[in-house]
C-alpha cells in the first residue's frame, strides 16, 4: 500500500505506542519541504470518532518532547498534528474494509486494465484481505494494495459537514 518514506517509517514505529496510550491510531507520517521540514503526523481517536482540537494538541506536546528526545530527523523541522479530515487518506487494510460504501478515489503506481486512477464507492476488500475492490461505473475492481500509491475517501455530500438548522445558509422566510 503506500509506501512511505524510510525515515517516515521510522518515525511512525516509534510514535504510534505513544498515541495508543492516549488513545489515539496513527494514520498517516509524512516528512516533507525543502530546506526547513515539516513533519505531518494525522490520528484519529481509536475506534473513530472526531478528534478535538484540544486533543490535537495533547497529542503534540506528548510527540514533541519525545521526539526532542529521540531526535529522528536531523536539523530543525516543524511538527504538525492534525486529523484526517473528509478526504481522509486510506493507508490501512482495515480502512478499506472501515469505509466500504464510501465514494473514494485510489491510484496505482503501475497500470491495471490499462489505467492507473480509480474513482467510485470502495467495497472492502476481495477475500484473502490483498486488494481492495472498488466499483465504478457498475464495474467492479481488484486493486492490489501492495501497488496502491495513495487511496483517499473522494469528498461527495455524506462526507460533508452538514450546515446546522437555523444557521447560516438557512432557506426559508425571514423573521
Amino acid at each position: 500500500m503506500q509506501s512511505e518514506s524510510e525515515e517516515a517509517g521510522r518515525i511512525a514505529a516509534l510514535i504510534a505506542a505513544p498515541l495508543a496510550a492516549l488513545g489515539f491510531e496513527l494514520v498517516r507520517v509524512a516528512v516533507s519541504g525543502r530546506g526547513r521540514l515539516r513533519l505531518q503526523v494525522m490520528l484519529e481517536r481509536a475506534g473513530g470518532g472526531a478528534v478535538t482540537l484540544d486533543q490535537c494538541a495533547l497529542a503534540s506536546r506528548t510527540l514533541s518532547a519525545l521526539l526532542d528526545v529521540e531526535d529522528p530527523i536531523p536539523g530543525a523541522y516543524d511538527l504538525e498534528v492534525g486529523s484526517p479530515g473528509i478526504d481522509r487518506p486510506l493507508t490501512r487494510a482495515a480502512d478499506f474494509e472501515r469505509f466500504a460504501g464510501t465514494p473514494a478515489r485510489i491510484e496505482l503506481t503501475a497500470a491495471r486494465d490499462g489505467r492507473k486512477r480509480f474513482k467510485g464507492r470502495l467495497l472492502g476488500l476481495a477475500t484473502g484481505g490483498a486488494a481492495a475492490r472498488i466499483e465504478e461505473d457498475g464495474q467492479v475492481f481488484e486493486l492490489p494494495l501492495a501497488q496502491i500509491a495513495s487511496a483517499r475517501l473522494a469528498l461527495s455530500e455524506a462526507l460533508a459537514p452538514q450546515p446546522k438548522p437555523g444557521g447560516p445558509g438557512r432557506k426559508g422566510k425571514g423573521p
